[in-house]
């Protein structure tokens, strides 16, 4: 009890970005603890349950730690990773733990500590040293904040932001002018405990009882627009498992969510509701739509509750609930930058958000992330600034960066953010919170950290510049840190042109793709940091299918096939949509209502074809 431990970098909390930061740090030769509260790593993608990720899904941006994550996957889900129409990207939680663990524990300068939660940070003056816990206390020369609310913002006293900003403090669009309903019953997004269904088939699953105070009317609704089977398929997953996560009349929830960041006995009363509130969404479908579908057995391990600091979360056995809520927004460090929701939102007349230069004209970004900004609060409509647009055959998001200065508090040395806890704006919040990004702001955050250790500098002190090429050329898995849509690392110029953009930010073109002429590029060469396998990819590792018959060009960007063969699917329509760029560029100039052969996989949730190849046409 109350042993004494010293480390390079400190990371609290095992989390999506606090997992990324820690394996990034060790990676690059710091000494490295990373103490957690669940037997999972992972967050959001594992121990969340949120195994079906929104953004970052185009090849262009499957880059760095998320990149590399997505590989494993697609050697470790045998089922592949094409069965939800909410991502492209859906598996089994247990699968993602797993790699996590491995990465973890491939590292021997890494040491994972399970069962822990902050009780102090160490502060003299402006710095941090280090955290208490319940059993012993860590001095590190960076501490990382990777708690899924925040909390070391508070046991430090760090300044930071909870909740709404009015328009008037930084012009955002779609920020409300003053308090309003809204605002004061969420002053948070509403999080959500997710549960996952499981299908039995022609067996009888096992009765979901009801929670206390269970009422029915709150869920009536939920998937009329939609469908049973179409609203199931949402988070389909692997083994005929189901995640529930669905916003209309489902199990977000929001009452008193101020309670989240009050006391720890208001957490846990908070905690209690929420997972009574799933199981009564879960415990509803089951009534409504037969006793097919039931509790899926043995998925999360058992968690009890642990006497925590902040968490302690109810007891619960079944293996059917994630071990703590997905949570959508935190306590947001006042950075010495601040995210806005200009700075997500595309350029006039372009498809790319403008990159962030820092004061000295440099850009500052580290990250990227193009999810489509949204908010979730339970009964209400809140309209934002679109910032969808169509590419590939289907809706995806203006890609955007994350400054490095966001990372770091304004007035505090030995300290990095790298969750939900950054520093951004309650509206852009919605964007910049998913999973892929997160991962990346992680493993940003793990290489400033180890750049410092090995420089004996703060982070505030550490040139941008030297983290940007220090994440493009990573060993194991180059992160992008310039959105282009037709460059991924495996192609041979994707770092010179990477560094092109990072030199000349006023040359970053409002459509997102590099320029294609040759002479262009000969202005400043550089390495062309040929990346070779360790570059994007999508399920490559899983045979593709040969699809024939007549192409359809609805819209801009909107494409079907009228399949002939396999002749099963005759005169069947599919969507057509892809996630790379070769294949982007054929489908926008092929001739209308002509024979088409392509090679892909059907997703039969989305009811797409996801193409791999297209056969060039043969003139006869």
């Amino acid at each position: 009890m109350n042993s004494q431990f010293h480390t390079d970098v400190l990371v609290v909390g095992g989390g999506t970005g606090g997992t990324a930061a820690a394996i990034q740090a060790a990676r690059s030769g710091a000494k490295t603890m990373l103490v957690s509260e669940f037997p999972w790593l992972g967050g959001m993608l594992t121990s969340a349950g949120v195994s079906v990720p929104d953004g970052n899904e185009l090849e262009a941006w499957q880059t760095g730690l998320w990149g590399a994550f997505l590989r494993e996957l697609q050697q470790c889900q045998p089922e592949g990773l094409d069965h939800s129409w909410v991502s492209f990207f859906s598996f089994d939680p247990r699968i993602g733990a797993q790699i996590f663990a491995r990465w973890v524990q491939e590292l021997p300068n890494l040491n994972w500590l399970v069962g822990q939660v902050p009780q102090a940070v160490l502060r003299q003056g402006d710095r941090i040293f280090g955290v208490e816990f319940a059993e012993f206390t860590v001095t590190a020369e960076i501490t990382i904040d990777a708690t899924e609310l925040g909390d070391l913002l508070a046991l430090a006293e760090i300044p930071y932001r909870w909740g709404w900003e009015w328009r008037s403090q930084w012009g955002e669009p779609s920020a409300p002018i003053a308090p309003n309903e809204l605002t004061t019953k969420y002053p948070v997004q509403a999080p959500t405990w997710i549960g996952l269904m499981q299908d039995f088939g022609d067996a009888i699953a096992p009765v979901i009882l009801p929670p206390p105070s269970y009422n029915p009317e709150i869920f009536a609704g939920a998937w009329e627009s939609y469908g049973a089977e179409q609203f199931l398929d949402y988070g389909r997953l692997p083994g005929n498992l189901f995640m529930l996560n669905w916003p209309i009349c489902g199990n977000d929830y929001g009452e008193g969510l101020d309670r989240l960041v009050t006391s720890t006995t208001a957490r846990s009363e908070f905690l209690q509701e929420s997972l009574w509130h799933t199981q009564g969404f879960l415990h509803y479908i089951q009534t409504q739509l037969g006793r097919r579908y039931g509790l899926a057995e043995g998925v999360f391990p058992s968690y009890a509750n642990r006497v925590g600091a902040y968490s302690r979360a109810p007891l619960h056995h079944s293996g059917a609930y994630a071990l703590h809520p997905y949570y959508r927004e935190s306590r947001r460090v006042v950075g010495m930058a601040t995210v806005r929701e200009q700075d997500i939102l595309p350029l006039a007349e372009g498809r790319v958000a403008a990159l962030p230069v820092a004061s000295t004209d440099k850009v500052n970004a580290i990250a990227i992330g193009n999810y489509a900004n949204d908010h979730h609060y339970p009964g209400f409509d809140f309209p934002l600034r679109s910032k969808s647009i169509r590419w590939g055959g289907r809706w995806t998001g203006t890609p955007f960066t994350i400054p490095y200065h966001c990372l770091i508090p304004a007035a505090i040395d030995g300290f990095l953010a790298c969750e939900q806890n950054i520093s951004v704006s309650h509206i852009a919040n919605g964007a910049t919170r998913l999973q892929p990004v997160v991962m990346n702001l992680g493993q940003a955050a793990g290489m400033a950290a180890a750049m410092c250790i090995s420089r004996g500098c703060q982070p505030r002190e550490l040139p941008v510049r030297d983290v940007q090429e220090a994440l493009l050329q990573e060993p194991h898995c180059p992160a992008a840190i310039v959105p282009l849509f037709n460059s991924s690392p495996a192609s041979p110029d994707w770092l010179e042109w990477q560094r092109y953009y990072l030199d000349r930010p006023e040359e970053y073109p409002a459509s997102g793709d590099y320029p294609l002429e040759r002479e262009r590029r000969q202005k400043d060469k550089g390495d062309k940091g040929d990346k070779g396998d360790k570059g994007a990819t999508t399920n490559d590792l899983l045979p593709i299918t040969h699809y024939s018959g007549t192409f359809h060009r609805r819209d801009v960007q909107d494409y079907t096939l009228t399949i002939s063969t396999p002749e099963e699917l005759q005169g069947h329509d599919w969507t057509l949509v892809t996630l790379r760029s070769p294949i982007d560029e054929k489908l926008q100039i092929y001739p209308d209502n002509q024979p088409i052969s392509v090679y892909g996989r059907l997703n039969h949730a989305g009811r797409w074809l996801l193409v791999e190849e297209i056969e060039p046409i043969v003139n006869h």
